[in-house]
């Protein structure tokens, strides 16, 4: 029953007569490549392979829903049970959606933004930059008598900076996780700063007396990060030389200087000193501490003090004449794929800044062939409920701060999804978290286009590689589905992660009954596996499919490419039926099935031709394969 349910849904969008255009596809074969995600040194990771001249919204979406994905023109599709890194097609019900509460902070935080509650470049800065700001506040509070509510507007401010520079702390440590000097996929706590108090800036060694704030950020992450890293490597109680491995990873002292150097802008533009002092991060002013003193009573500020803030430009006429703070526009525009070369400068800085690719690696035909090429079909908006306003294809979706370009989505719209492929954005906004700011923004718009087309429904969020922890934050959109490598069933992630914690290729469709069922030894772990810890970080601001360049394609050998899988063999008995003469052929300009040339061939090359078409129909399904038109090349 669940076995003709999936095959209706996956064949229902392909019934629109109303579409126009082909699928027509080349057949590379089984290519070997280097793994972009466990970086291994040999060719480890196995796809097979599809070069695409042309193919509809239609067949791509049901090819999504075998385990596809596309690189520009490129479609592949992971051999689960050889490749280094088996990659589940991952997708969520927009509709079902439940925001996280890191997820919720996220569009708090971009909404303080837009209303200037939260401004990096001036309002915080400002606050940080001319603390006798607030001492000549004092004199006209005092003038106006009203020492109580200007008491607790100062106390607003503290706050205020205090929560400016744990924000910037906390970007900082993003930073250093996208560069990959911080173990990405695991949850870090958040930063904190204090204020350091008059009394204890007394009791330190000379030249400390002009300290502000500090945090001790560095001793949490070193704790965290050194947990994690015993738990990547599966290592207890071992030791070296007489010592624990838990010496072997970042020192709190290591992690301190490497967010001081993060946050050098900042020091520039806040008039601060940040300096790391033995694992603590700790924030001075170049100014003298008698004009920091915030101790001071009202009452003793003199006159004579007043005039010398107003000669500075650094005080206010009255108290309640606070500049107003600058509010941002945000725009989001959905285009058609193509190329803009603005949003190639933004992709070579992204990829540059974030991924520390070298310049004369981020070309122009190399970023058209990954994100601008596509083989999809565009189909214009139709005015009934079977079409978005925007049609289905392929699509930039850019986001412009006060019209300013900094960050770009590269989606696919399906007739029952919104397929998300790739994220670049400017680092200089990495304080916004435009990774999951995206991500929310595309689950949204999926629930608001339902009304439009009924059948789009899902957010695809490509592939999830449970051994991979830079991607295992996409799990954090919950309740999310894991696609059975074999029978193309979705299983919810949560009866998905407690098989994968074990090995990492799973016949996941095995244990989806496990959902109804009670089950001693599996349904412990289910209930244990909280989504929350999952993906905490930024590090989805990484949202990426794998780009596949030529030269790293090595198709394998005819013999080792006919060498039987005994296991797969087995496993894909009974799965599915089909019969290669209906498979449509294309050579010389006409379109035929399989049968009805197949007497044109010689023994050997017809037996040759059969054994490559069996694994296309293997690979696509019987029912694609005669839908489909199959390019023979050098065939005919």
């Amino acid at each position: 029953m669940k076995k003709s349910k999936m095959r209706s849904e996956a064949s229902s969008s392909s019934n629109n007569s109303n579409r126009k255009g082909e699928t027509v596809v080349g057949d590379c074969g089984t290519c070997r490549s280097s793994c972009g995600y466990c970086k291994s040194s040999g060719r480890t990771s196995i796809t097979h392979g599809l070069w695409a001249y042309s193919v509809t919204v239609d067949d791509y979406q049901d090819l999504l829903d075998r385990g596809w994905r596309r690189s520009g023109s490129f479609l592949y599709k992971p051999d689960m049970e050889r490749t280094c890194c088996p990659s589940y097609t991952i997708r969520l019900r927009a509709s079902d959606f439940a925001p996280s509460k890191e997820q919720r902070r996220v569009s708090r935080r971009m909404q303080r933004f837009l209303d200037g509650t939260v401004d990096v470049e001036k309002k915080s800065v400002e606050l940080i930059k001319d603390p006798s700001t607030s001492n000549c506040n004092k004199v006209s509070s005092s003038v106006e008598n009203n020492s109580l509510s200007h008491n607790n507007e100062e106390n607003n401010k503290e706050e205020e900076i205090l929560q400016f520079l744990s924000g910037q702390i906390d970007n900082a440590v993003q930073l250093c996780i996208v560069s990959g000097q911080f173990l990405s996929g695991i949850q870090l706590p958040k930063a904190s700063v204090k204020k350091v108090s008059q009394a204890k800036r007394k009791l330190l060694v000379e030249g400390m007396e002009n300290l502000l704030y500090t945090s001790n950020i560095a001793f949490q992450l070193a704790a965290t990060l050194n947990r994690a890293q015993l738990a990547e490597k599966d290592v207890q109680q071992i030791r070296v030389f007489g010592q624990s491995i838990e010496d072997t990873g970042p020192s709190p002292k290591i992690i301190a200087a490497k967010l001081a150097s993060s946050l050098i802008q900042l020091a520039e533009t806040s008039g601060l000193s940040i300096r790391a002092c033995n694992g603590h991060l700790n924030f001075y002013s170049a100014m003298k501490q008698a004009s920091l003193d915030e101790d001071v009573h009202i009452g003793t500020v003199s006159k004579e003090s007043a005039k010398t803030c107003e000669s500075k430009g650094g005080c206010l006429k009255n108290s309640s004449e606070h500049p107003q703070a600058k509010r941002h526009k945000l725009q989001i525009r959905l285009k058609r794929s193509s190329f803009d070369p603005q949003e190639f400068e933004l992709y070579r800085r992204y990829q540059i800044k974030v991924h520390n690719d070298k310049p004369d690696q981020v070309t122009e035909t190399s970023y058209r062939r990954f994100l601008v090429d596509s083989p999809l079909v565009f189909v214009p908006p139709s005015g009934d409920d079977t079409v978005p306003p925007c049609g289905f294809g392929s699509f930039h979706q850019q986001y412009l701060i006060d019209d300013r370009l900094v960050a770009v989505g590269v989606i696919d719209i399906l007739p029952r999804c919104l397929s998300s492929k790739y994220l670049f954005w400017d680092p200089d906004y990495a304080f916004l978290s435009l990774g999951k700011y995206s991500a929310l923004q595309e689950i949204s718009w999926v629930k608001e286009n339902q009304t439009h087309c009924p059948t789009l429904q899902y957010y695809y969020l490509g592939y999830y590689i449970h051994s991979c922890r830079k991607m295992r934050y996409k799990a954090a959109y919950h309740p999310s589905e894991l696609l059975c490598p074999l029978r193309y069933q979705w299983v919810p992630y949560d009866i998905a992660r407690p098989l994968l914690d074990r090995k990492p290729y799973v016949v996941l469709s095995d244990f989806a009954s496990l959902q109804n069922e009670s089950s001693p030894c599996i349904s412990e772990n289910v209930m244990g596996c909280q989504h929350d810890d999952i993906g905490q970080g930024d590090s989805n601001d990484v949202r990426m499919d794998y780009d596949y360049d030529d030269e790293m394609l090595d198709p394998e050998s005819e013999s080792d490419d006919d060498e039987p899988d005994t296991e797969t063999s087995r496993q894909t008995v009974g799965v599915e039926d089909g019969d290669i003469s209906n498979i449509v052929i294309r050579g010389q300009g006409t379109r035929v099935r399989y049968k009805d040339i197949q007497r044109v061939f010689g023994p050997i090359q017809r037996r040759s031709l059969e054994s490559q078409l069996r694994k296309y129909m293997k690979v696509v399904g019987a029912e694609l394969s005669e839908r489909m038109v199959y390019a023979l090349g050098s065939y005919l």
